[in-house]
């Protein structure tokens, strides 16, 4: 099925300011980099969800499922099918009691903070991470001694077979950087978070420190996807990218930033195809060096070629 025969589909469920084709997913990732997706779409309601997955099932249509792209490398080639953008459209938030129920589209610095102000905490570790809900509950995302394993009690998903249905926390089965999500083409749709009740200023006080350590150690005024690798268990990734002598390395313009060595970022212009050289390049050192093989805990996504 051609790119206009599934827009002529999803026209019948959705309105037309919500498909586009050939969409350049640089302008929908903080990597700003990634050639075209063929359909782009940004379902409103719960039934354009279940509309989308249900006609991408039913025409053997690729649905790939994102946030705001702050861990995505979109390769050069660009996506093929339908991208089902789940974000600003998506992004409800319920306080009850310590109980928090929010929609997986919701910005994790915004939901951290409106917890905070609300007097909840447990949730401070995440408000700089730059993503959203879902992203984070797909990853486990963790920072400063925190993850989402902490907080979460239940998440909400479409599973492959459209069924709307609640998981609870064991059956996530979370792990560093990992979780059920990333073996199943589930659509995550909202989860409810455990709080616990703390004095509004400690945990404003306690997100704006965090904030702050982190604009002093990361490169956050360059486009880039975060960390790039995972960390191997009882050693960090910059220190040893910066021992192996690669820190500041370029390629294109995609370069290890000298700020962190645990980041690529983008110096303007760099394609997919620059960041996979260099990372290529830092998992031959570090095994060579230290015999560790590093694991992305960036997503690739996409296919390889020319940008169009």
């Amino acid at each position: 099925m051609n790119k206009e025969q599934t827009y002529y589909l999803l026209s019948k469920y959705l309105s037309p300011a919500n498909i586009k084709i050939d969409e350049p997913m640089k302008e929908h990732t903080s990597f700003r980099i990634g050639g075209p997706a063929d359909i782009f779409v940004t379902p409103t309601t719960l039934k354009e969800v279940c509309d989308v997955h249900a006609l991408c099932k039913e025409n053997d249509i690729p649905l790939f499922v994102m946030g705001n792209g702050t861990d995505l490398l979109v390769l050069d080639g660009g996506i093929r099918g339908v991208v089902m953008q789940i974000f600003r459209n998506w992004a409800h938030v319920d306080i009850n009691g310590t109980v928090v129920t929010a929609k997986s589209g919701v910005l994790l610095s915004g939901l951290c903070k409106k917890l905070a102000k609300a007097g909840l905490g447990g949730m401070e570790f995440a408000a700089g991470i730059p993503g959203t809900l879902g992203g984070a509950l797909f990853m486990n995302a963790g920072a400063y001694g925190g993850e989402m394993k902490d907080v979460v009690h239940s998440v909400c998903i479409i599973d492959e077979n459209g069924r709307n249905r609640w998981l609870d926390i064991n059956e996530i089965h979370y792990g560093y950087r990992s979780s059920i999500f990333r073996d199943h083409n589930y659509i995550i749709l909202e989860a409810r978070l455990q709080l616990e009740y703390r004095d509004p200023d400690t945990c404003l006080n306690t997100i704006e420190a965090l904030n702050a350590k982190r604009r002093a150690r990361q490169p956050l005024e360059y486009p880039s996807a975060g960390s790039v690798f995972k960390r191997p268990s009882g050693c960090y990734v910059g220190p040893m990218i910066e021992q192996a002598g690669l820190k500041g390395m370029r390629v294109g313009d995609a370069q290890i930033s000298e700020k962190h060595a645990g980041f690529i970022i983008n110096l303007g212009n760099a394609t997919a195809k620059d960041v996979l050289e260099l990372i290529d390049i830092v998992k031959q050192r570090i095994q060579d060096i230290f015999g560790i093989e590093l694991e992305l805990e960036i997503q690739v996504v996409g296919e390889p070629g020319k940008l169009k």
